[in-house]
């Protein structure tokens, strides 16, 4: 590192710098180094108290040293070789391990096997990397992206080419030899089968093979997630999926209106430039060989969070990427997403974002590696809160889970009703036209009923299936019910009107 020793040794304990009071727990110093190594490098200081930052100095340096080089070749694989050295720190002698990020990892203790003794740093604790991370480590030690690696058990017509090409009209043609460009197909054996990325961008079944490539997305009353306002699931094409969270966002901010220009421009209480870039480069960044949690975004009052799985990739830290530093993690999305004009240049994202915020003169965003996934805050300048009580809201929620098709009909109470046209109103018609005719494409062949409409649409949610698909089609006249006087009907269901259809082929 460049910086100063008596600089670093005022500096908190984090990724790249920890302190040990001495050699008596030498266990916990090889995991430290062990995990230096496996992820973005560090530096250890022993004869410092970690906690008040205390100069203590080492007992008889020559020979802690020599100690501490035994312990490093005798117990860490493969051979792990850091810089130790003395460090003179007023009147005090201080050993100084320097470890650069491995390209020999995963690094692990040999008393605990590769398996169970890989360590890798998040902030400043060591933990113990399962499979999918220690196989992360071993890709990003050679070089190979995990989306790029081939499905040889599946065919190319487990990708939706249609849609892929639907995406790219206009900017080039999706032929065969494109495909593999993109490296949406890869040869394997004389034939032709999809790529992770491929899959992963546009797989017919994606959560058949990749059960947690999904988002989720929802609206929480304060500034916690005791109370949820609302809630939705995003399961389509990852390009297509980038405007599905937009959507949402926009339904849950407040819009006003810039007039000092010629033209109207809207302002949104959410930077909606800066989110965007954010929710860009979770979809790109994420691991997707981990399992147990989908992308998350998660609206407060006061604050955007947005979650995707997978820590940093190795020698990255959080300054790196502040600074610019860029590491493609998935390659055939990255480059898919730029070919679409989802992503102008490779590491620019963060710069962007830091200069929108301080254009707009918001809190500077946050990035933390927190547990096994990366979170990107986005701090609002005002609450976006509606204004209700927190009781008041779950009942509402109640309300709309359980009286559906009442509140469809316009028999909802007049306190549930006056809640949702608080939070709605504006926000809704931004997005209500590509919902809708998403809804009505559902009900083209036949009359479905609630659960096979939402199965439809991808939604487990029924207050989003209501409020953003059946009640607005429903009042622009595009559907109706099967059986008007019997709104409750367990046998209810939905079909086009004769409007809805003239509607869906006038858009094609």
């Amino acid at each position: 590192m460049s910086l100063p020793v008596t600089q670093l040794l005022s500096m908190p304990e984090g990724k790249t710098l920890e302190f040990k009071r001495d050699l008596s727990s030498p266990r916990n110093i090889l995991k430290t180094l062990v995990a230096f190594a496996n992820t973005a490098g560090g530096r250890l200081f022993i004869g410092v108290e970690d906690g008040s930052k205390e100069i203590l100095g080492v007992a008889n340096p020559l020979d802690e040293e020599e100690r501490l080089c035994n312990l490093i070749a005798d117990n860490i694989e493969p051979r792990l070789v850091p810089n130790v050295e003395l460090v003179a720190v007023e009147d005090k002698t201080l050993l100084g391990v320097e470890v650069y990020p491995s390209g020999s990892r995963p690094h692990w203790i040999k008393k605990e096997g590769p398996f169970d003794g890989v360590y890798v740093r998040l902030g400043s604790t060591n933990r113990k990397a399962d499979k999918e991370l220690i196989a992360e480590l071993k890709r990003s030690a050679s070089g190979t992206a995990f989306d790029e690696l081939p499905l040889p058990d599946l065919t190319a017509d487990a990708l939706d080419l249609a849609a892929a090409r639907a995406l790219f009209t206009g900017q080039r043609e999706l032929s065969e030899k494109e495909l593999l460009t993109l490296k949406l197909l890869t040869p394997v054996q004389g034939r032709l089968v999809p790529t992770i990325g491929g899959m992963l961008l546009f797989g017919r079944d994606r959560e058949e093979h990749f059960p947690d490539a999904w988002i989720q997305c929802g609206r929480f009353g304060g500034t916690t997630k005791s109370i949820i306002l609302d809630h939705t699931e995003i399961h389509e094409h990852l390009p297509i999926a980038v405007e599905r969270v937009i959507e949402f966002i926009k339904k849950h901010a407040m819009r006003g209106a810039d007039l000092s220009e010629v033209r109207r421009r809207d302002v949104w209480s959410v930077p909606m430039t800066i989110v965007r870039e954010a929710v860009i480069n979770a979809i790109v960044h994420a691991d997707y060989s981990q399992i147990g949690a989908p992308l998350r975004v998660a609206i407060y009052d006061d604050r955007v969070e947005i979650e995707n799985p997978g820590i940093l990739l190795p020698g990255m830290t959080i300054e790196d990427v502040r600074q610019g530093v860029s590491k493609i993690r998935n390659r055939v999305i990255a480059r898919v997403f730029r070919e679409l004009g989802l992503i102008e240049q490779w590491g620019s994202g963060f710069r962007r974002i830091l200069e929108e915020a301080e254009k707009q003169n918001l809190p500077e965003p946050a990035l933390e590696e927190i547990g096994m996934k990366v979170r990107f805050t986005v701090f609002l300048a005002e609450s976006i809160s509606p204004g209700i009580k927190p009781e008041v809201r779950e009942e509402a929620e109640k309300q709309v889970t359980e009286q559906v098709t009442e509140q469809v009909t316009e028999q909802v109470t007049e306190q549930v009703t006056e809640q949702v046209t608080e939070q709605v109103t504006e926000q809704v018609t931004e997005q209500v036209t590509e919902q809708v005719k998403r809804l009505m494409i559902c009900l083209e062949e036949r009359p479905s009923g609630t659960k096979d409409a939402m199965q439809c649409l991808g939604l487990s949610h029924r207050p989003t299936f209501l409020y953003d698909y059946l009640r607005p089609a429903i009042l622009a006249g595009f559907v109706q019910m099967t059986q008007p006087d019997s709104p409750k009907s367990p046998t209810q269901k939905y079909r086009l009107t004769e409007k809805g259809r003239r509607c869906l082929e006038r858009r094609g």
